[in-house]
């Protein structure tokens, strides 16, 4: 398949209810409004091709470039590579969902996110923290080092009441993938959590949303969730 095949299959997938979702979360023409369900079987088909991935991505359609990250080669792709596509992400669907969720598949990930979360630009600094609530809710404990999770938690309670709102969401997720997903630091997480307290999320043209995580936490542990881990990162 070449791109051409591609965008005049995801323009025939395309809904405008779904559309309408997307733009009211700050997607952008040109999108089709596909439902990211609909596109496995076309990426099925695709499986892995890095080429046409960066083709797709390159569109700046948001349901290429969402496609794109489905059928990424993770680890073909350079810090150049990673920097690019986030410089491309122009709202938290591509950054965080796309973006960090194709970094997290890669090895060099801790080290790519590293680099973005100490940026001080909103997008990339939203997408450093996912990547590492992808990667901890997939990952062995093991593959972490506790102390520099732990530095990261506090990093999270002594900025998060100040930092733009989606890197502010994403510390928020981080804290609570922490509390549950990462066992030898569940007590600190749910501590933090308490301290930090309720998280207001403002949003253009909306009511704000308030975060709870240790409200969060505490229910998936009642669940018995705690030590979560998920078999797939990506789709």
């Amino acid at each position: 398949m070449n791109v051409a095949m591609i965008m005049q299959e995801l323009e025939a997938l395309g809904k405008e209810r779904t559309k309408k979702i997307y733009m009211s979360n700050g997607a952008h023409e040109p999108l089709f409004g596909v439902a990211t369900g609909a596109m496995k079987p076309i990426a099925k088909k695709i499986k892995i091709d890095q080429a046409l991935a960066e083709e797709l991505y390159a569109t700046g359609n948001y349901d290429a470039m969402y496609l794109a990250g489905i059928i990424a080669d993770s680890n073909a792709m350079t810090l150049t590579d990673y920097n690019r596509w986030i410089d491309a992400a122009y709202f938290y669907m591509l950054s965080d969902y796309v973006v960090a969720v194709t970094l997290a598949e890669a090895d060099i990930a801790q080290e790519v996110a590293d680099q973005w979360i100490t940026s001080g630009e909103e997008l990339k600094m939203s997408a450093g923290w996912s990547c590492y609530c992808w990667l901890l809710g997939n990952r062995a404990d093991v593959e972490f080092s506790e102390s520099k999770i732990a530095n990261m938690l506090e990093m999270v309670k002594n900025t998060i009441h100040q930092a733009p709102e989606r890197t502010k969401s994403a510390m928020n997720n981080f804290l609570y993938t922490v509390g549950i997903s990462y066992v030898p630091l569940h007590g600190m997480a749910l501590e933090i959590a308490k301290e930090v307290g309720p998280v207001e999320l403002k949003r253009d043209k909306k009511k704000s949303t308030i975060l709870h995580a240790y409200e969060s936490i505490q229910k998936e542990v009642e669940k018995g969730r705690l030590g979560f881990k998920r078999k797939y990162v990506r789709c």
